[in-house]
């Protein structure tokens, strides 16, 4: 990719500012913390953290999505510290458990799905670019079955090395073939051949 040519853009809305979805994170953080807080232990609240980790994944950054999955780990955990002592704990740590897997399944699947489209936005570019460097001829050419001149698209027979420089990027060489040789100068070819 040259210096100057702009990253493919990322998946997500184009129109939001990056300060906007910080903002957003953040305000979803505080909000399922609060909500987490004011529910009993036993229920899985922190599931819910997975909306920030979504969220983030818009943002271009990847460091961004794992540094939110990580604040969603420890309020997930810290959660515990500002509640009372739940009757069944192991309720409360295997919710904790789902919780936290939940969220760092996401965050690591959707890191590897953004940076898949990031390498498949890449190859596009420079498959772009590649098909603008090349010309192909294809299609059905109608040449000369005596002196093998070809007629082009205004209907002039044309030299077949003119036609094909003119629609390709081939350069032609000048050369002569063995039977060409021997039929057009024989006394030559016998001495080359002894």
């Amino acid at each position: 990719m040259d210096m100057n040519e702009k990253p493919p853009a990322g998946p997500g809305p184009p129109d939001y500012s990056l300060a906007v979805l910080y903002c957003v994170c953040g305000i979803l953080l505080i909000a399922i913390f609060l909500f987490d807080l004011a529910i009993p232990a036993g229920i899985a609240v922190g599931v819910l953290y997975v909306t920030v980790v979504l969220v983030s994944l818009w943002l271009p950054h990847r460091p961004a999505t794992l540094a939110f999955a990580t604040v969603s780990s420890v309020l997930i955990l810290a959660a515990l510290l500002f509640k009372p002592p739940a009757e069944d704990i192991w309720k409360t740590a295997f919710n904790r458990g789902i919780s936290l897997f939940a969220v760092w399944v996401i965050a690591l699947l959707g890191l590897m799905r953004k940076r898949m489209e990031e390498q498949r936005n890449t190859m596009l570019l420079e498959r772009e670019k590649a098909l603008r460097e090349v010309k192909i001829l294809s299609g059905l050419l109608p040449i000369c079955a005596s002196c093998k001149r070809i007629k082009d698209e205004t209907g002039t027979w044309t030299q077949i090395e003119g036609y094909i420089k003119k629609h390709s990027e081939a350069e032609f060489t000048h050369g002569i073939c063995p039977e060409c040789a021997e039929r057009l100068y024989p006394d030559i070819f016998k001495k080359i051949v002894k």
